[in-house]
C-alpha cells in the first residue's frame, strides 16, 4: 500500500540539493541523482511519497506538472552527433507524449546492444538525423539523460537517406530496414548499417509521416 506523507510546502529551484541518497530514498519525477545526492530538475514543490520502507522524492512544477523522463521510460529521440564512445541525441517524446521543452540524451557504446558489446562501432549504428527509440537508464545531470537501445525493440526506427542528409532543402526520404543491421534508401538503393529496432511497420510508418513535426 502506498501512503502519502503529510502535506509538504518545500519549494525548490533546478539543481537544488534535496537530500542525500540512501538505501531507502528514491529519486522520482522531476529529480535526478548526482554525486551522492538527489537534486531538483525543476522549479516547483517537493513531494514525498512513502511506500513500505522507501521514500520517493519528486518535484511538481508550479505550472501543475511537467513531463520529465524517468528511469524505465521509452523515449523517442533524434540523433544529433555520433562520436567514438557515445551518440548524442535530443529527446522528442516520452511514450506518446510530445515534449515542449528540450532534454538531451546520451547513448554510450556499451548500451547500444545487448550482445557483442566490444564489437560495437557507433557510426555503424546511428547517423545524425536518425529517429530512435531508447530506454531511460538514469539522469546524468539537469536535463541530460543516459539512454539505452540494447533491447531488440529499441534502436533506429526512422533513418534518413544520404541524399536528404547532404541537402537540407531536399525532400526527406526515410530509409527502409532490410535486416537487423541495415537500412536501404528506396530511391537510390544505397544501403547503410544501423542498429535497427524491431517494431511493427505501422509504428515506423507513423514516425515517418510525422517526422516534420520534430
Amino acid at each position: 500500500m502506498s501512503e502519502e506523507s503529510p502535506e509538504q510546502t518545500l519549494i525548490c529551484v533546478p539543481g537544488q540539493v534535496l537530500c542525500a541518497i540512501s538505501e531507502f530514498t528514491v529519486a522520482s519525477e522531476g529529480t535526478y541523482e548526482k554525486l551522492g545526492y538527489i537534486h531538483a530538475a525543476l522549479a516547483g514543490i517537493v513531494k514525498l511519497k512513502k511506500r513500505e520502507k522507501n521514500t520517493f522524492i519528486s518535484v511538481i512544477s508550479f505550472g501543475g506538472g511537467s513531463t520529465v523522463p524517468v528511469i524505465g521510460d521509452i523515449v523517442t529521440a533524434r540523433i544529433t552527433a555520433v562520436h567514438h564512445r557515445m551518440a548524442k541525441c535530443r529527446i522528442l517524446c516520452i511514450g506518446k507524449t510530445a515534449l515542449n521543452r528540450p532534454y538531451r540524451g546520451i547513448i554510450r557504446k556499451e548500451d547500444v546492444r545487448a550482445t557483442e558489446i566490444d564489437r560495437v562501432e557507433l557510426h555503424k549504428c546511428f547517423r545524425p538525423g536518425d529517429i530512435v527509440l531508447a530506454r531511460v537508464l538514469h539522469q546524468i545531470e539537469l536535463n541530460v539523460f543516459h539512454l539505452s537501445t540494447a533491447d531488440n525493440e529499441l534502436g533506429v526506427v526512422v533513418a534518413i537517406s544520404p541524399s536528404s542528409r547532404a541537402n537540407s532543402g531536399a525532400e526527406t526520404v526515410p530509409m527502409v530496414p532490410v535486416c537487423w543491421t541495415e537500412v536501404q534508401c528506396p530511391v537510390t538503393l544505397i544501403k547503410e548499417p544501423r542498429k535497427v529496432a524491431k517494431v511493427v511497420p505501422e509504428k515506423g510508418e507513423a514516425l515517418s509521416r510525422n517526422l516534420e513535426l520534430f
